[in-house]
């Protein structure tokens, strides 16, 4: 089989690769560089909770499991996965109460959560500050944070070594279904392929329509909107964190080399992709304050840089991942877990491209409950907590 794979983030590495090894004949367009989306502006969360329904849940839970396989599977590249768990709290009655809620869930679904106090938490971080209302702590011990572009290295790497070529830049200006399989087009440039498979991030509502099959996102634009958020990126600073802090003022996790990144949520309302702030702003020193109050060996952090990341959400917030055409020619993939989700999708995709079997686990995630929608269901912020 011949396919292309248009877009080279997370996901279409995953995919260009689970083709390739699969014996298909694979070529990526992608149009500025590798790691140019979401997938390089991203907290890098590597989670199941918080992810409702239950389908949802389930599938998170899978691509957690997926990135275990593939570390067990022989391969040359750097570790790009840190499972050292995540520690979460809340401040006031509201917080606690949701936090409860939360972690009961959890709890009925096998999945791994306990509640610990102040002193094992600092054991776990040494350099913590906990505020003194904060008595019990959510500890959730098999997530952790990814290096996205160590994550690319292994996917695409072995992609290439199979076969995989990248045409970039190369922008797609048309795509559509034909009788015998997909065209993809470019500037004064049209190449048939057996299929196509969309894996565009925030573009995808966009390309999608240009090929009659409109999959409506969230737009990924609207400042204040849970599509965008706010990521420092700190110089290096002298203080022990190994792991992920999700708390009510700030996120953090580290970033290598010292390095951490800070994410406060409440300062997404203000973020704004035609706008993004200086990495001395106002905003900066806010989050370089929060850090200070939650980490010891932070004092005087400065940011390296301020990004304003763009979510890629599917209009009701959950995973797409399906057949656009009734003549299985045009396939897309769009989600805001593609950290978690990246090596279990691609798998599932090529699976069904190949095969032709359809993938139980993605039956409730499929695009036709979009496709052709005008409206937008309102998307809770809470829910989006992260950019994962």
């Amino acid at each position: 089989m011949k396919i292309a794979v248009i877009g080279l983030g997370v996901l279409g590495a995953s995919v260009a690769r689970s083709l390739a090894l699969a014996g298909a004949e694979v070529t990526v367009f992608e149009r500025t560089a590798p790691l140019a989306g979401t997938t390089g502006t991203s907290f890098a969360w590597f989670n199941a909770h918080s992810k409702n329904p239950r389908p949802y849940h389930d599938l998170n839970v899978a691509g957690m499991a997926e990135h275990a396989a593939l570390e067990q599977r022989a391969g040359v590249a750097p570790p790009w996965l840190v499972r050292g768990g995540n520690l979460e709290w809340a401040e006031d009655s509201a917080g606690a109460e949701r936090l409860a809620g939360a972690t009961a869930e959890l709890i009925e679904r096998d999945y791994p959560v306990h509640w610990i106090g102040r002193e094992q938490a600092r054991e776990l971080v040494p350099d913590l500050r906990i505020p003194a209302q904060v008595g019990e702590i959510a500890y959730y011990p098999t997530e952790g944070h990814l290096y996205p572009a160590l994550l690319m290295a292994r996917l695409w790497g072995e992609a290439r070594e199979n076969g995989a070529v990248l045409r970039c830049p190369a922008t797609v200006t048309g795509l559509s279904a034909t009788s015998s399989g997909a065209r993809v087009e470019l500037a004064g440039e049209r190449t048939e392929f057996d299929a196509a498979v969309l894996t565009v991030g925030r573009w995808t509502e966009d390309l999608t329509a240009a090929a009659g099959y409109r999959v409506p996102l969230a737009d990924p634009d609207a400042p204040g909107s849970v599509t965008v958020g706010l990521l420092g990126y700190t110089e290096p600073v002298p203080a022990r964190l190994d792991r992920i802090l999700t708390t009510p003022r700030l996120n953090a996790r580290p970033d290598g080399g010292g390095r951490l990144i800070v994410q406060g949520l409440d300062l997404d309302a203000e973020a704004d992709p035609a706008d993004p702030p200086a990495p001395d702003g106002p905003h900066a020193r806010e989050l370089c304050r929060r850090l200070g109050e939650l980490l010891a060996g932070t004092e005087g952090a400065r940011l390296a840089s301020l990004r304003v990341g763009q979510r890629p959400m599917p209009a009701d917030g959950l995973t797409v991942a399906g057949f656009l055409d009734e003549d299985a020619r045009l396939y897309s993939i769009a989600t805001h877990s593609g950290i978690t989700l990246g090596p279990l999708l691609g798998r599932l995709a090529a699976e069904e491209l190949c095969t032709g079997n359809p993938s139980e686990q993605l039956a409730e995630f499929r695009p036709q409950r979009l496709i052709g929608r005008t409206d937008h269901p309102k998307l809770e912020p809470a829910r989006f907590a992260g950019q994962q």
